[in-house]
């Protein structure tokens, strides 16, 4: 799938591997603004991240680093099967950022940073340079092992970067990040990003990550691309089931279409929703986010009942648990609702309504299995 970008360098990749579990059979292209790969573990994101570095080699298929159309002529071919074709991975100007950061442990914060650059010169210049730029003053000397999470990954990125690579893959960059740090490294990544002019392309699990970081996304399941574009518009219509689930929609239920604009949720004892776009007969199933009903309670539930507005959903036997910032309240059809506490507030007297309601707009046409 080609995401729509307007920066000239575009990487390419149209590759085939055959995996214990599944085939890998992925196409697309990305450019400037990162690409988020989101999906299960397991689903070939890592996979795809070692093609392209060179790491592993696909079965068949191309991998290029070109410029868009229209631009003075470039561009260099990573791997071609027909071609016979394989850069080796330090040949292709691709920074692989690991999990771990596999930082050499044996080595300094300033060695770590000039390992790969060539030229006593164009170490101190580029090492300095780095220093300065991932705010490492006064680290210079210390080993990987004496330095926090947040740190090693600093070091990591100003490494990779020193060397200038025209792409840079991010594999799950937080998953050995304590959860209190993680926030404040997504804003720091976030800037690097921003600020980077080759093609960047981050694989994770973690649908926040993604929408924060990412421009646009790819949903990978089993090796196959569901969809592919603009992250905020693919949150706000996933467009499948699969999809919406990998995207945080834990509301979602098979319908039966009962009008133009109106469905019956078979899994939510047979409640009847009105949407507001046309209900197709490609359409299976519709999904509710957990933040998108309105409660409803006192005069405001009755009036709105004796009016006959339409998605009201009665309240009954509810199951609630208590988060820190949040209730979660189970209702017995099934419905999943969030809704927001502070952290002194522990009585749940009072926080289930009679009734919640979804906004037409709030109702997601989708398609395929559960």
């Amino acid at each position: 799938m080609a995401i729509q970008t307007e920066h000239s360098l575009q990487l390419g990749v149209e590759i085939k591997k055959k995996l214990k579990e599944f085939d890998l059979d992925i196409s697309f292209s990305a450019g400037k603004g990162c690409l988020g790969i989101l999906g299960p573990s397991g689903c070939g994101k890592s996979m795809t991240l070692k093609s392209i570095a060179g790491i592993v080699t696909p079965d068949s298929g191309r991998i290029a680093l070109q410029y868009a159309k229209g631009e003075a002529a470039g561009g260099r071919v990573l791997y071609d099967s027909a071609l016979k074709i394989n850069e080796k991975p330090q040949m292709r100007r691709v920074g692989y950022l690991f999990q771990n950061y596999a930082l050499f442990p044996n080595m300094s914060v300033e060695e770590n940073i000039a390992a790969g650059l060539k030229g006593m010169e164009k170490k101190k210049a580029k090492v300095g340079e780095m220093i300065e730029r991932f705010r490492l003053t006064g680290l210079e000397k210390r080993y990987p092992g004496q330095l926090s999470g947040g740190q090693q990954q600093r070091v990591a990125l100003a490494r990779i970067l020193a060397y200038e690579p025209e792409a840079l893959l991010l594999d799950e960059p937080f998953s050995a990040m304590d959860t209190y740090l993680r926030e404040g490294l997504r804003l720091e990544l976030s800037k690097v990003l921003a600020d980077y002019d080759g093609v960047s392309v981050m694989v994770t699990h973690d649908r926040d990550e993604a929408f924060q970081l990412c421009k646009n996304i790819m949903l990978l399941d089993k090796g196959h691309v569901l969809i592919a574009g603009n992250s905020r518009k693919i949150f706000q219509d996933p467009v499948t089931c699969k999809a919406a689930r990998l995207t945080g929609c834990k509301n979602i239920s098979k319908i039966e279409r009962i009008g133009e604009y109106r469905v019956r949720a078979l899994d939510w004892d047979n409640l009847e929703f009105v949407t507001d776009r046309t209900v197709g007969d490609d359409i299976t199933a519709i999904g509710i986010r957990a933040h998108d009903f309105e409660p409803l309670a006192g005069e405001e539930a009755k009036a709105k009942k004796e009016a006959g507005e339409e998605n009201l959903i009665p309240v009954v036997d509810p199951s609630i648990s208590e988060m820190p910032f949040e209730w979660y309240i189970t209702l017995s059809n099934g419905l999943w609702w969030k809704k927001e506490k502070t952290i002194h507030t522990h009585d749940a007297a009072g926080v289930v309504p009679e009734y919640l309601r979804a906004d037409p707009s709030a109702i997601l046409l989708l398609k395929g299995e559960l």
